[in-house]
C-alpha cells in the first residue's frame, strides 16, 4: 500500500488511543529533527520484520571482513510496510550501515538512499519486540493530532546501542517518521 494510501485507510485508523494517564506512551516526545540525506549500505529483507537481525548479521559480517566497522556512523532499519496491512512473508526492509565515506558494493549489498526532510522522531527504549506500541501511538495518536501529514517515503530506525552488548530493557532506537 502506497503511504499516501496508507495515512488515509490504513490500520492505524483502527487504533484507539487510550485515554488513562496509566498509558507508557503518554510519557513519550516527539520532535520534529531536520535529517540530511544519507546513503546506507544496506541488505535486503523480505518477511518478519522481527527476522530483520539475519540480514543485520549478514551486512555487519561483510563490513567486519571487509575491515570497515570503524566507519559505521549509523546502523538503521528501513522499513517499507505497514505489518497490519500487508502479509508477513511479504514484508519489505533493508538493514543498512551509514558509513563516513561512500564505498562501491555488489550483490547481495547495495546502496539505499534515506531522504532528507524534516522527519517525526519517537525515541523508543526497551526491546525491539516491544516496539509495535510505538508505532500505534505515533501513527494513530500522535500523527493525527499534530497537524503533519506523513511524506511518501519509509520509515526508518536508527539503532543508538548495539544489541550484542546493552540489555534489551537498555535498547535505544529512534523511529524517523518523514514529514511533508
Amino acid at each position: 500500500m502506497p503511504p499516501a494510501q496508507y495515512r488515509k485507510h490504513g490500520t492505524h485508523r483502527h487504533f484507539q488511543a487510550q485515554k488513562s494517564g496509566g498509558n507508557p506512551m503518554t510519557l513519550r516526545e516527539v520532535t520534529i529533527r531536520t535529517v540530511p540525506a544519507m546513503t546506507a549500505v544496506t541488505v535486503d529483507h523480505t518477511g518478519s520484520y522481527m527476522q530483520i537481525g539475519k540480514a543485520f548479521d549478514a551486512l555487519f559480517g561483510w563490513l567486519a571482513s571487509n575491515d570497515m566497522l570503524a566507519s559505521v556512523q549509523h546502523a538503521v532499519g528501513i522499513f517499507y510496510d505497514d505489518p497490519g496491512a500487508v502479509a508477513e512473508d511479504s514484508l519489505r526492509s533493508k538493514a543498512g550501515a551509514v558509513l563516513a565515506a561512500p564505498i562501491g558494493v555488489t550483490a547481495p549489498l547495495s546502496l539505499t538512499e534515506i531522504a532528507g526532510g524534516q522527519y517525526a522522531v519517537l525515541r523508543h527504549r526497551g526491546p525491539y519486540a516491544d516496539m509495535a506500541a510505538a508505532y500505534q501511538w505515533l501513527y494513530g495518536e500522535w500523527l493525527p493530532q499534530s497537524g503533519r501529514e506523513a511524506a511518501d517515503a519509509p520509515v526508518f530506525e536508527e539503532y543508538l546501542n548495539n544489541p550484542r552488548n546493552t540489555a534489551p530493557s537498555e535498547l535505544l532506537t529512534d523511529i524517523c517518521l518523514p514529514l511533508r
